[in-house]
């Protein structure tokens, strides 16, 4: 685990070359297919080399929550141990793993009142509605997660149903973990985060994103209902229709990925206690 551009993808697939093992991504956007570029998924050649789980399953405009990728993760490692394989669990996205590791919470839901929710305010035209509500309902709830509209909306779903704040309701989240796991979480320097970010931008700029997203965009990618969320598409669409140039589409997407990273350094400094902590480009012995 860690952040963008902190070594994950290069340390997975050492160890799976050294272990034998068969890669899971923990990415919320390396599951659709048609944004390979942009969300750094895995070559051809990594793919062919070694076996990856959960990259490029879905068309985009297919709405994949945390419900559906833990069944669906949880499918993959049982596959990959049945083979003799070990399962290495390797992305960003913190939600997901820290609801593959130690579970989902079984708060109650309502179907038909979350499909209400989510078209009234999962949309950037819905966004400061949806905190303005939770301001009033469960302003603690919305400093926690003010930035992750998802979360918003299900603590909204959940403050609504109980009268609670899902916050006084969550058990310890590290009472258990599901499986036994060896856990890394990779936090290089910031410096150098931030110049292996810009660095990354620049290749994947150079090396077909912009056409990527054109094609994405032209299909719909922006009003999709998950998949929208991916880091840059939305501001490769706005340098196309001449908004600003390309060393200005260069620097916002460097900003916007550093402004990510934070949060996801954060999130797993607080959320997963088990992690030992290396800097990028280590060496890990099994």
């Amino acid at each position: 685990m860690g952040p963008t551009a902190s070594g994950k993808s290069a340390l997975a697939l050492d160890l799976a070359r050294r272990y034998g093992g068969e890669i899971v991504s923990v990415d919320s956007m390396q599951l659709y297919r048609g944004l390979e570029i942009g969300t750094a998924q895995p070559t051809a050649e990594e793919r062919k080399q070694i076996p990856h789980h959960l990259v490029g399953c879905f068309d985009f405009h297919t709405r994949v929550d945390v419900f559906t990728y833990v069944k669906l993760a949880d499918q993959s490692i049982a596959q990959i141990r049945a083979r003799g394989r070990k399962p290495i669990l390797a992305g960003g996205t913190g939600l997901y793993l820290r609801a593959l590791l130690y579970g989902l919470d079984e708060l109650p839901a309502d179907r038909e009142l979350r499909r209400k929710l989510d078209e009234t305010y999962d949309s950037d035209a819905g966004a400061e509605a949806l905190k303005r509500r939770m301001a009033e309902l469960d302003p603690d709830g919305l400093a926690r997660w003010g930035n992750c509209r998802r979360r918003l909306i299900r603590a909204l779903e959940v403050r609504l149903l109980t009268g609670k704040s899902i916050l006084e309701l969550q058990k310890n989240p590290f009472d258990e973990l599901r499986y036994p796991v060896r856990a890394v979480r990779l936090d290089p320097p910031a410096d150098e985060l931030k110049a292996r970010i810009r660095s990354r931008a620049r290749r994947m700029l150079e090396n077909g994103w912009i056409e990527e997203a054109s094609a994405a965009v032209k299909a719909g990618l922006l009003e999709t209902p998950t998949a929208h969320q991916a880091i840059g598409y939305r501001l490769i669409a706005d340098y196309l229709a001449g908004k600003f140039g390309y060393e200005e589409l260069y620097e916002r997407i460097s900003t916007v990925t550093w402004q990510f990273a934070r949060r996801q350094r954060t999130w797993f400094r607080h959320q997963h206690p088990e992690a030992e902590v290396y800097g990028s480009d280590t060496q890990i012995v099994l």
